[in-house]
């Protein structure tokens, strides 16, 4: 890879350079493949505007993303982000893509008035983990996060 990162806000004219990232990433975590899914997925989110989807380039290929979706703090009295996915094919990776994502991630919460942007990734996810805090994200040691399954 000879160039930098370009990162720029998808549309739904990116599905097709997003959908096979995004199917990846959910392999990644165990999911089957199923790109029509995940297509209507994305273009569900896309078209209702509910969800940010930053796509990240080199040299016009298509090599991560990151998806954001608003919400608010009650306790903040203010908006924030949540960062809920963000891959980074293998061709991208040790490139700086990932750090490109995440400093064009904050520099959009800003722009929206975000008081702050808060991720979670998997306890075994160490080369993630290593890229958040070497880019000053902080690991939260002061709440316990618990989820209800609800299928």
């Amino acid at each position: 890879m000879s160039a930098a990162p370009v990162i720029e806000r998808a549309t739904s004219l990116d599905l097709d350079r997003v959908v096979p990232l995004f199917d990846a990433y959910r392999r990644f975590y165990r999911q089957p493949s199923e790109p029509e899914r995940v297509r209507a997925f994305l273009a569900d989110r896309l078209r209702q505007g509910d969800s940010i989807i930053l796509l990240a380039s080199v040299d016009g290929t298509a090599v991560g993303f990151v998806q954001l979706y608003p919400t608010f703090s009650s306790v903040s009295i203010g908006r924030s982000l949540i960062l809920n996915d963000l891959y980074v094919a293998e061709a991208g990776r040790r490139h700086g893509v990932g750090r490109a994502l995440l400093e064009r991630a904050a520099a959009v919460g800003r722009e929206s008035g975000a008081l702050y942007l808060e991720l979670a990734t998997a306890v075994t996810n160490l080369p993630a983990q290593r890229l958040y805090e070497r880019a000053g994200w902080l690991r939260d040691t002061e709440f316990h996060h618990y989820a209800l399954d609800l299928r």
